[in-house]
């Protein structure tokens, strides 16, 4: 969780005389409401091609200009696998833009959203999305909206929504202007004279550049040269860039900023501070010590399975918050049966210390929006290894149900084909039973099992070793014959079978059991 004494935004916080910041904007809504390509039309860029299955899933920070003012966007990912995501882009923003699609109106995230931005307390917008739809019907949002508690201005209500078309740019300077007005209504100030501070919102290991961080700065100026702690993570900022990409040398409140120069990946969502020297920012780290906090994933699905069959796994993830929504999402899996352990995570490119580990602890190794390297996939390989790699979330969720339901092993399901009446028993051993009957359904094959029933009970079972017509061998006798039946039993107990008793002949087949 994020510490909200470090990040926190409000008005309280805001000391008197001092000037206006851009707006942090947290946009949230169902999967596939059109929260990215909203914001795409805002920056007349394209983020979604660049994702995989077109699902965000990574948060993102971006600024736009509008009317000579900037405004701060958060774009957060929609699919459930990042509720914590979510979560955290809510508690470092000032307003929160809800998009609903006009087509489809309230669904579970949407309203999961709303929860999230009541529980923050923020101003925020609907912004009823895919007006160029033919299905597209405001009026259903604003009436399904209200059963959500969240009533519209125009509807006597106090929530400001704006009709907008992210497709083909319908009304997005109305929504833009919106967003500036409860802006000026929050009355959002730049306060450069407190010690700077602000939040981690995401972080990954770059080959090129090491620990890589996007950070949003709340208070103070960051400056290149800069000592920042992060938790128990020590920075010195070699450099940064906007969210461009463009090297800048400070970055102000409400800027996001991508920071290099760090020992490690810091933990995302939480709050940073700029200390003043060396000394000083290994006092903080030492303050800031928390083993629970450094052993969070490792434990988090270590646990005694008892006598539970265990998949053993090792993850590596693109981000920080990808291995935080994987943590989230797999926790889900339940079973009475079979259990799993994640032996570690890690963040950047699958390696041969991976395969290592894996081998050590008999695991497979699975890779989200990751590489591997090619020494890695040949030690794989030749020790057994299994690796796997994903680029969408609930691809790999389905495959680690599906791995740990082949630990299950296969029901075998009885399929019944036929039932055949006793009329006579004709020798018994130790072993088998021969007999004679007439096939009253279906028909009796050779080679498979069966089933004694007397009424409503099951006398006991056997296989069926011989089959005779008319004093032939045959392999299939059918509805209405008479046939002569070896019961061989293999060793379990013979029942007494009588005249009139039913064999109910059946062929099994092995199902895959599933989670």
């Amino acid at each position: 969780m994020i510490d909200l004494k470090s990040v926190n935004m409000s008005n309280n916080e805001i000391k008197p005389n001092i000037n206006s910041r851009p707006p942090v904007v947290v946009v949230l809504g169902h999967v596939d409401h059109g929260k990215t390509k909203l914001l795409d039309a805002i920056r007349h860029t394209n983020v979604v091609d660049g994702e995989s299955g077109g699902i965000t899933q990574h948060i993102g920070a971006y600024q736009a200009e509008v009317h000579g003012k900037t405004i701060t966007f958060l774009d957060t990912p929609g699919h459930e696998a990042f509720a914590a995501i979510r979560t955290r882009g809510v508690k470092v923003a000032d307003i929160a833009v809800l998009v609903v699609a006009a087509d489809e109106s309230v669904k579970p995230q949407t309203k999961e959203a709303i929860n999230i931005i009541k529980e923050a307390g923020i101003p925020y917008i609907v912004a009823i999305n895919k007006m160029d739809k033919d299905a597209a019907n405001p009026q259903r949002v604003k009436q399904d909206l209200a059963s959500e508690d969240v009533l519209a201005e125009d509807w006597g209500g106090k929530v400001p929504m704006v009709e907008v078309s992210a497709k083909d740019g319908k009304n997005l300077d109305d929504l833009l202007d919106m967003i500036l007005l409860v802006a000026e209504v929050e009355e959002l100030g730049e306060d450069l004279g407190s010690p700077t501070g602000g939040v981690i919102i995401e972080s990954h290991l770059d080959k090129q550049r090491g620990n890589v961080a996007t950070a949003l700065v709340n208070k103070g100026v960051l400056k290149i040269g800069d000592f920042i702690v992060v938790g128990t993570v020590i920075g010195k900022i070699k450099s940064m860039e906007d969210f461009k990409g463009n090297s800048i040398v400070e970055a102000r409140p409400s800027q996001p900023v991508v920071i290099m120069g760090w020992a490690s990946a810091p933990q995302i969502g939480k709050g940073f501070e700029v200390a003043k020297n060396k000394n000083e920012a290994e006092d903080l780290q030492a303050a800031n010590v928390d083993i629970k906090q450094l052993l969070l994933f490792i434990t988090s699905t270590r646990e005694d399975h008892g006598d539970k069959k265990v998949l053993n796994m090792v993850f590596k993830t693109d981000v920080s918050s990808s291995m935080e929504a994987l943590d989230n999402v797999v926790g889900q899996i339940k079973s009475d049966e079979v259990g799993y352990n994640v032996i570690s995570y890690g963040i950047g490119s699958i390696g041969e210390a991976d395969i290592k580990t894996a081998i050590a602890s008999k695991a497979q190794v699975i890779g989200f929006r990751v590489g591997v390297d090619k020494s890695a996939e040949k030690l794989a390989e030749r020790d057994g290894i299994k690796l796997a790699t994903f680029d969408i979330i609930y691809e790999l969720v389905e495959y680690i149900r599906g791995e740990m339901a082949n630990l299950l092993g296969a029901e075998v399901k009885k399929n019944i084909i036929g039932k055949l009446k006793v009329i006579a028993i004709f020798k018994t051993d130790t072993k088998s039973i021969i007999l004679g009957g007439k096939v009253i359904s279906g028909k009796a094959l050779r080679g498979v099992g069966c089933d004694i029933l007397r009424g409503e009970g099951v006398l006991g079972s056997a296989k069926i070793g011989q089959l005779q017509h008319n004093k032939g061998d045959v392999t299939e006798v059918s509805d209405g014959l008479e046939a002569g039946l070896r019961l061989d039993f293999g060793g379990k107990d013979m029942p007494e079978i009588r005249q009139g008793d039913i064999i109910e002949i059946y062929e099994e087949e092995s199902v895959k059991r599933t989670l």
